[in-house]
């Protein structure tokens, strides 16, 4: 009797779970494909609802604590590596030949680059998310002081004499200078769009300052960008170079005999559809160089080759001899070795018509190119030993230092800084994001068109086969979870969408991500990329008197005559908090002559301010222009009845937008290492 009870149980037990199988399965099936926009994907949950979980304990399970180096320092002697742990928010003192770490010192948020003075007593360390600089005593080893800087700390260079400390402001582009006896600032300098860079002439007389993003123009005009000089004795800014055709000049180093500054940088070509991507030469990458004297020229060189290209130079630095550079390649982790001895003989021989056509030869770097180095996942920045033997890379997502000989040009060892030896699923998302393997002839990544996760400031011309339509503003990535669907046109409902066969198909050209790795990729950008606090205009969360002037306009219902604003024409009803965007596509009358007649996704307005240029096509260089200029019949929120105090405080309200989690939480939920 219970042998027939328990098999009728089992019976029902199985007969019940063919029928939620089936049908379970099959719209499992359904709910994967929309997803994926694939039909092969496999129904695993977890690709989604674990990998990609924002709840603090799941993520805390999934992913880990990583160091990340990004920048460095050595001492004097040679005896010591100072290292920014980016996701860490600490300074690393390495000892390089014992391969030891052997102190953390604790700095502020996203530190960005450290500085040691010539007696080896402090270091300075950049921070980039907290507006100051950390002043640590290294014998001590510990911060002594806090230097209070513009927004977004990045470079740092000390006078020759030790009195002065430069800061490179980034989202502010400008430059801080801080008397050291004092603490105190005493002046600032404009610079180029999103400087980061900076480095002092060997004679101590010039710095240089390089920016990454180019002056704001109309799409069509010659991509410039600029490099801002400031002669140190005077504490002037004695010339703003034109750097054409380029941009994301990121670092700058000069030879040691001075006659030659030299510049990493990107020559975009976002002038040309697309498909370029297919014939090559869609990304170009290289150097510039400027010389150092009376109308010196400034001469654009590639590091490409016809068939491969080398993505994202980062850093430079220059032998000791002045003999060879060494650049690194973040999207395709190695260090091009350049002679320069080479690139001199070759400029001192061309006329001006031949120079010009350097920079777009790929085939020209077999005359200076020596040597490729490979390294480990995105190698950022570079310092040399004093006595040149020795180069170091940081490799960011390896959390490692590699070595290099570079008599013999080979890796000879890496210091294992003690992150974790797992590599989660996200940060392998982090490592595809930043490495152009999966794109045709490694043309360029992710990050190329995100620097820094976020977008580059310029327009594409994404057509296919219908040339010279459909202009796009590059769009940011941070927080862009929750904020679906994406691109302009909303067509991609997903992440798995937008980076899967679409991005493949479009952009890449190449065969899409395995499905490992697009679960990777994806589950990166929902939960790793984040915004930036908004310092530079709400730091506290306390608004101004003029930003809740603008409050009061962008959530007003009744015009300045007392007439009811239709309800869809209203700021707040597409963009409501906490992203400032209602997920919805419109038609708010910005549609151009060669767009195709669609509607668009809402954007979302946190830190607005940091996204310039604005609409759709990045027609309107300024927050202003959207209505002023572009916005005149009133279809893209009624702004034409306000007075011009009221549109200068509805611009502050939108400036002072900040990411969510700022509204509730310290930063440091932004912090989880990937």
């Amino acid at each position: 009797m219970k042998t027939s009870k328990l098999l009728l149980i089992f019976g029902i037990l199985f007969v019940v779970g063919l029928a939620i199988y089936f049908p379970g399965r099959k719209i499992a099936r359904k709910h994967v494909n929309t997803k994926t926009a694939v039909e092969d994907h496999p129904l695993l949950c977890i690709s989604c609802h674990l990998y990609t979980s924002k709840n603090p304990l799941v993520s805390k399970l999934i992913n880990a604590d990583y160091y990340s180096p990004f920048n460095m320092a050595v001492s004097k002697n040679g005896d010591r590596l100072y290292v920014v742990a980016q996701e860490a928010n600490t300074l690393m003192v390495v000892d390089p030949e014992s391969h030891k770490v052997l102190n953390k010192i604790k700095v502020g948020e996203y530190p960005h680059s450290v500085v040691i003075d010539d007696r080896g007593e402090k270091a300075y360390v950049s921070n980039q998310w907290s507006d100051n600089v950390s002043v640590i005593d290294l014998a001590k080893s510990k911060v002594v002081d806090t230097l209070l800087t513009g927004n977004g700390p990045a470079g740092l260079s000390l006078s020759a004499d030790d009195k002065l400390l430069y800061i490179v402001n980034s989202f502010s582009s400008d430059v801080t200078v801080i008397d050291l006896n004092t603490g105190e600032e005493r002046k600032r300098f404009t610079a180029g769009n999103n400087p980061t860079g900076t480095q002092l002439s060997p004679d101590g007389k010039t710095l240089y300052v390089t920016s990454r993003r180019a002056l704001l123009a109309p799409y069509g005009d010659t991509l410039k960008s600029e490099l801002t000089v400031i002669d140190e004795s005077r504490q002037r800014v004695t010339e703003r170079k034109t750097i054409e055709s380029a941009y994301i000049m990121e670092n700058i180093a000069f030879t040691p005999g001075g006659d030659l500054a030299i510049i990493t940088l990107i020559r975009p070509k976002n002038l040309v559809p697309s498909i370029q991507v297919e014939q090559g030469w869609m990304m170009t990458y290289g150097i510039g160089i400027v010389e150092q004297k009376e109308n010196g020229r400034v001469i654009q060189l590639l590091l490409d080759e016809p068939n491969a290209y080398y993505c994202d130079p980062f850093d430079i630095v220059i032998s000791p001899d002045g003999k060879k550079a060494f650049i690194s390649n973040s999207g395709v982790n190695c260090i091009s070795v350049v002679d320069i001895d080479s690139v001199r003989s070759l400029i001192a021989e061309a006329t001006p018509e031949v120079v010009k056509t350097y920079s777009n030869n790929l085939g020209i770097s077999s005359r200076y190119v020596i040597k490729r180095i490979k390294t480990g996942a995105d190698p950022k920045g570079l310092v040399l030993s004093p006595d040149g033997k020795r180069l170091y890379v940081a490799e960011q997502l390896e959390d490692r230092i590699g070595v290099i000989n570079t008599e013999t040009l080979e890796k000879i060892n890496s210091i294992d800084l003690g992150g974790p030896r797992r590599i989660t699923v996200a940060r392998q998302g982090r490592r595809l994001f930043n490495n152009s393997g999966h794109t045709f002839q490694n043309q360029f990544d992710c990050y190329t068109c995100h620097p820094d996760m976020h977008e580059d400031g310029l327009v594409y011309n994404m057509a296919s086969k219908d040339m010279g339509r459909n202009l796009t503003n590059t769009q940011s990535l941070r927080d862009i979870g929750d904020t679906p669907p994406f691109k302009w046109n909303g067509k991609n409902q997903t992440v798995y969408k937008q980076d899967g066969m679409r991005f493949s198909t479009v952009l890449t050209r190449t065969e899409q991500f395995s499905y490992n790795n697009l679960d990777a990729i994806t589950a990166y950008i929902i939960t790793g990329i984040h915004y930036p606090p908004n310092l530079q205009y709400n730091p506290e969360g306390k608004l101004t008197e003029s930003q809740l002037r603008g409050k009061d306009l962008f959530e007003r219902s009744k015009d300045n005559t007392g007439k009811i604003i239709p309800e869809n024409n209203r700021c707040i009803t597409c963009h409501p908090p906490p992203y400032f965007t209602n997920l919805k596509l419109a038609s708010v009358g910005t549609l151009a002559i060669s767009d195709d007649s669609i509607q668009f996704d809402t954007p979302h307005l946190n830190n607005i301010f940091a996204s310039p240029p604005y609409l759709h096509d990045g027609r309107a260089a300024t927050l202003e222009e959207i209505w002023t200029k572009y916005g005149k019949e009133d279809k893209h929120g009624l702004a034409n009845d306000m007075t011009k105090n009221q549109l200068n405080d509805l611009v502050d309200y939108l400036k002072s937008l900040r990411a969510p989690a700022y509204e509730h939480k310290s930063s440091k939920l932004y912090h989880a290492s990937f």
